[in-house]
């Protein structure tokens, strides 16, 4: 179990109620929970020392009882928070059919149809297709009681609630085979042909869009689709569908009471936008994403803080305002979250915005805390972010004069990164240190005709709208060094004409 982890996803509100609770719990006033909990929190102990603080000596038994009494109350705490909170309404209709029931069996049927009838026009208004299920099923039972009521029209309403139930189901399988096909590209490095895979699994299915798609499952829709950009790094594709599904999301019934996935999807459709280079519609939909990060006291906010001040900080960024995007990163250069791939993201954006800055010091310093391996961060965060990783190691070695131990880097690289680039078809990684080897070997060459020309035939160019924002950036330090301009100057010149050209990108370099 792991105490740590619940605890840090509690808000400050939160802690103060489970506080509360346990106070409330309590029956003997030398109980040690509250102390394990409060110093759980503060982040500045680890857990033996916590045991040395709460028992004088090492008295293992003891803390660990302690620990687990302690998980069983936050288990117990937030399943009753939920059940009064954002599952309110399901229980409201389960009492309801529950109710209905013991009226039935005592024969009172005009009172029992009434709750059913309340009861189905609550789950009807909030897409709740399994509960519809049981309140159909019962009115089915015990139409005969009721002289009025269509039998028919009932069992047609209770096949077409199957019917939405059913897709309900299938889409969360097809969900659930899209992430898992997503770790093993991610963190696995396999190669698999995800358009396929997707068009395949979606038709073997049979899923297909239509309004009576719960919140959930246009949640998971939106998901599969962004994942698809991901892979392919395709963004634009999907932009029309992510805007366009929102619109149906926002007159969803059931958009209050499904927060969590509301605060998703608006984070993918700004993600989205960022990816494109549409950086003030990305900011609109943060600060939408904001907003709903604050509703229920700030359920969700530490949950989703960390993508939020991210993606805040990549669109300052590379709207020129590289000032206000270090600043908002250094405030979460944080030691624990639950979300450790978005932590990894905020050290290696830092790294990336100090790199633009020309501030090679600070860049190093923060690059000094990925001490674990790469397997480790491979596992953590994926291949994707491990090669980002080592490629800007490469490049901050070379600005420093590091020339030992860049070269070290750049063949350990090799050795581990090019059979799997090669397998991916990315060569165009492989392409470019072929190019930064040539600079750091032959600098006078770097603003020849010749090496120009390297450039132009070295990679398979694609329309500058749809190049990954992020390997663009990577050109833009070669073209700088071309052109003898500063990094960030060149970085922010490329974005903005990607921004409003069709060209290719290797426009930019003649």
């Amino acid at each position: 179990m792991n105490l740590e982890q619940i605890i840090f996803t509690f808000s400050a509100e939160e802690q103060q109620q489970f506080i509360q609770y346990l106070e409330k719990k309590n029956k003997r006033l030398d109980t040690k929970n509250i102390q394990l909990f409060k110093l759980i929190a503060k982040q500045e102990l680890s857990s033996k020392e916590i045991c040395n603080r709460l028992y004088k000596t090492k008295n293992k038994d003891a803390y660990h009882a302690l620990r687990k009494r302690l998980y069983q109350s936050l288990i117990d705490f937030t399943a009753n928070t939920n059940l009064e909170g954002e599952n309110s309404i399901d229980i409201q209709i389960i009492k309801y059919i529950l109710a209905s029931r013991t009226f039935l069996i005592h024969k009172q049927y005009k009172v029992a149809y009434k709750v059913l009838d309340k009861a189905e026009s609550m789950a009807q208004e909030h897409f709740l297709f399994p509960l519809l299920n049981e309140i159909y099923h019962t009115k089915i039972q015990y139409a005969y009681t009721q002289h009025s009521e269509d039998i028919e029209q009932l069992i047609k309403k209770f096949k077409d609630n199957q019917k939405n139930n059913f897709l309900e189901d299938e889409l969360n399988i097809v969900y659930a085979k899209i992430r898992q096909a997503l770790n093993q590209i991610t963190y696995k490095g396999e190669v698999i042909d995800f358009e396929t895979l997707l068009t395949n699994t979606l038709k073997e299915h049979n899923i297909s869009i239509n309004d009576s798609m719960s919140f959930k499952s246009l949640y998971q829709l939106m998901t599969i689709v962004s994942i698809s950009a991901f892979v392919t790094n395709d963004y634009l594709k999907i932009e029309p569908f992510l805007l366009d599904t929102y619109k149906t999301l926002q007159n969803h019934k059931n958009k209050e009471k499904q927060l969590s996935y509301h605060i998703q999807v608006l984070y993918l459709i700004a993600n989205t936008l960022f990816r494109n280079k549409k950086f003030e519609a990305s900011l609109f939909y943060l600060n939408l994403m904001h907003e709903q990060m604050h509703l229920k006291r700030k359920k969700y906010y530490n949950t989703f803080k960390l993508k939020y001040h991210l993606l805040l900080a990549l669109n300052h960024n590379y709207s020129n305002k590289a000032n206000e995007a270090i600043s908002i990163l250094e405030e979460f250069k944080i030691k624990k979250h639950n979300d450790t791939e978005t932590l990894l993201d905020i050290y290696l954006s830092l790294v990336m915005f100090y790199f633009q800055q020309d501030k090679l010091k600070e860049a190093q310093s923060v690059f000094s805390k990925f001490y674990h391996t790469d397997k480790w961060y491979e596992e953590k965060a994926g291949k994707e972010w491990v090669i980002k990783k080592n490629l800007i190691e490469i490049l901050l070695h070379l600005e420093l004069g590091n020339i030992d131990l860049m070269e070290s880097r750049l063949l350990s690289f090799k050795r581990n990164y090019y059979p799997y680039l090669k397998s991916i078809k990315e060569e165009r990684v492989i392409d470019y240190l072929k190019l930064v080897e040539i600079y750091y070997k032959n600098p006078e060459q770097i603003s020849t005709t010749e090496f120009y020309n390297k450039v132009e035939t070295s990679f398979i160019w694609i329309d500058a709208k749809r190049e990954d924002i992020f390997v663009m950036s990577f050109y833009a330090w070669l073209k700088s060094k071309m052109e003898n301009k500063p990094l960030y100057k060149t970085t922010i010149e490329l974005v903005e004409k990607a921004k409003n050209t069709n060209v290719n990108i290797d426009a930019f370099f003649n």
